[in-house]
């Protein structure tokens, strides 16, 4: 079965991280009403790297955040599109970008984005 999956990587303030899960836990509910078959966000917790790039770094997250690294799975790249055309018009979601914008948990030029083909699944 094929699958596709959107990742997201961002850094939040630490201090903010129960409104964070708010807020997520709104936007998956409305993900998967529109299309999405998984939607995951974690928050770093094991961040110690040595020899590689640790997320800290590659989000470039201040000292007072922690990094989410997130993702929404859905059985194509055709079904994720339809779902995210539907999320730009969705009226929840539209309300739930408008309570973010109101008190920004988040920077978003600082996250990072991009869809991925699975190519292993087991």
């Amino acid at each position: 079965m094929p699958m596709y999956i959107d990742g997201f990587i961002l850094p939040i303030p630490k201090k903010r991280l129960a409104d964070y899960k708010k807020i997520a836990t709104a936007a998956s509910k409305i993900w998967k009403r529109n299309g999405a078959i998984a939607y995951v966000e974690a928050a770093g917790e094991d961040m110690n790297a040595p020899g590689m790039i640790d997320y800290p770094t590659l989000a470039k997250a201040k000292k007072d955040e922690v990094v989410i690294f997130a993702w929404a799975m859905f059985k194509s790249k055709a079904a994720r599109n339809k779902a995210n055309q539907a999320l730009m018009t969705d009226p929840q979601m539209i309300k739930l970008m408008e309570r973010m914008n109101a008190n920004p948990i988040m920077d978003c030029k600082r996250m990072a984005y991009g869809g991925f083909n699975v190519i292993v699944k087991a």
